[in-house]
């Protein structure tokens, strides 16, 4: 597998906007949308860790483990860290399970980059992607730090540590559209992914 990295799905969110469980959603009538993302990741690597609030998603057909957040409710840094903690390697890709457009190729190119960074963010214009990045586990202690502090989100603490960027001009040889950030939140997200796949075939 690719260098000795491994994969984080997170899969705790409530998804209150989209009225349903957006890891179960169907986007071509035939496999949800986590285990499609669960499948593509397989290709990645095999150290697949789901992180979830204490759910658990028979749906997924292939072998994966799971890490229940430390601490329920906590938002998504407590997701990613509790994922991180759990993962075999020391570098660990992580994305969401409401991004059904990943794009192996770019995320190919980011794990092929020197691992000299504690994480790794895609950035286009002065938007970064947090959940389509590659982390370290030297980021676990300031993590731990920031929940501490009451801090909930991925972005508190990214001033801590050291980033690095893989900037547009890059991320457009592999994915022009910038499809691999879109996030199925509401029901016209979703309906805009499943014509997205149509027009695909």
């Amino acid at each position: 597998m690719s260098d000795s990295v491994s994969a984080i799905l997170l899969a705790g969110g409530k998804s209150s906007r989209l009225g349903t469980d957006k890891a179960k959603v169907k986007l071509d009538g035939e496999s949800v949308m986590i285990n499609s993302i669960a499948g593509k990741l397989s290709l990645l690597s095999d150290d697949i860790v789901v992180s979830t609030n204490g759910r658990r998603y028979d749906d997924i057909t292939i072998q994966v483990r799971w890490a229940t957040d430390v601490k329920p409710s906590a938002g998504s840094l407590m997701g990613l860290y509790s994922g991180l903690l759990a993962v075999n390697n020391d570098y660990a890709i992580a994305v969401a399970c409401d991004m059904p457009f990943i794009n192996i190729e770019l995320l190919k190119y980011m794990i092929s980059l020197p691992r000299d960074y504690d994480a790794l963010l895609p950035k286009i214009g002065d938007k970064t992607e947090q959940l389509y990045s590659i982390y370290s586990k030297k980021c676990l202690p300031k993590m731990e730090k920031f929940m501490d502090a009451g801090h909930l989100k991925i972005t508190s603490f990214l001033d801590e540590i050291n980033v690095k960027y893989v900037f547009e001009d890059i991320i457009n040889k592999y994915d022009p559209q910038h499809l691999s950030f879109f996030n199925v939140n509401t029901a016209e997200q979703l309906k805009e992914a499943q014509d997205i796949l149509k027009n695909e075939e």
